[in-house]
């Protein structure tokens, strides 16, 4: 399903208001980070992403070349996506997309295997969109019990509050979700408790400010738009100033290196398959 009616871009101050708070996110900027890390040369390849949050990591995906389309869930962060990049931006449910068989050399997903029921069903699909010779990215919460965790669940950041259906996934529950479809490569985790403990302060911030908002549809959790960037300048101008201690704190994590992190990357390869395998 894809935009019937795009809304306006953004223009080019509240463009810079959602760019400058995404470089003051340090999660966010570690998230693009990550995602990127095996990322080829994008240059003459066909490219989408999935789940890009309010659309800022689709921009800067856009800015380092390629031909992009994107996609997520709920028409909020369609929409958010679309005010930002403008163009080949499409609602998704989880189960089949709108592209044709062998489409695209690349495919990353951000956050949206935990929000869809069928999220097996959602890997068989994009093994069909995705060349023999493609790639796949994965982002996702990683699946680990933990205080901070448990403290989030006392102050009611839920699985249910961020429309996750499940936790995330681990290294094990990963390779079994894609396998027959997917060759996992390689996996790694990142954002550690210091990271994520300002994640926290931050959501609960942002959820005040959102109160009462109305919801449209399957949940992506607390998402800033460039509409909340408008109503909120002056927190959000709060929040730079406060920035510095904030950065200077998820240095911390450095003292973690023992410790999993909170967020998981992997990469996959397709398994080469018969035409019969793919209907």
């Amino acid at each position: 399903m894809t935009t019937s009616s795009p809304p306006p871009p953004l223009d080019d101050a509240d463009k810079q208001w959602a760019i400058r708070l995404f470089r003051k996110s340090v999660l966010k900027r570690n998230k693009l980070a990550n995602v990127t890390k095996r990322l080829p040369d994008p240059h003459g390849l066909r490219c989408l992403d999935i789940g890009a949050d309010n659309g800022v990591i689709s921009y800067y995906l856009r800015k380092r070349g390629g031909d992009w389309a994107s996609g997520d869930l709920s028409p909020t962060a369609v929409q958010s996506i679309a005010q930002l990049v403008e163009t080949d931006v499409h609602l998704l449910d989880g189960g089949r997309t709108p592209f044709a068989d062998d489409e695209f050399d690349v495919v990353i997903i951000v956050d949206f295997l935990e929000h869809i029921e069928g999220d097996r069903g959602f890997i068989i699909e994009l093994r069909r969109i995705l060349k023999d010779d493609g790639l796949l990215i994965v982002n996702c919460p990683h699946a680990k019990n933990s205080l901070l965790r448990r403290f989030r669940l006392w102050v009611g950041q839920t699985d249910e509050k961020h429309g996750h259906l499940r936790h995330g996934y681990t290294e094990a529950s990963m390779r079994q979700l894609v396998d027959g479809q997917f060759a996992m490569t390689e996996s790694w985790t990142y954002s550690k408790f210091f990271t994520e403990a300002l994640d926290t302060l931050i959501t609960f911030a942002v959820g005040i400010l959102q109160r009462g908002k109305a919801d449209d549809g399957p949940s992506k959790g607390v998402l800033l738009t460039g509409d909340d960037l408008r109503r909120q300048r002056k927190a959000f101008k709060l929040y730079s100033v406060l920035y510095p201690f904030f950065r200077f704190m998820t240095w911390f994590d450095a003292l973690l290196f023992f410790r999993t992190g909170y967020c998981f990357t992997s990469t996959h390869r397709p398994i080469a398959q018969d035409d019969s395998k793919r209907a």
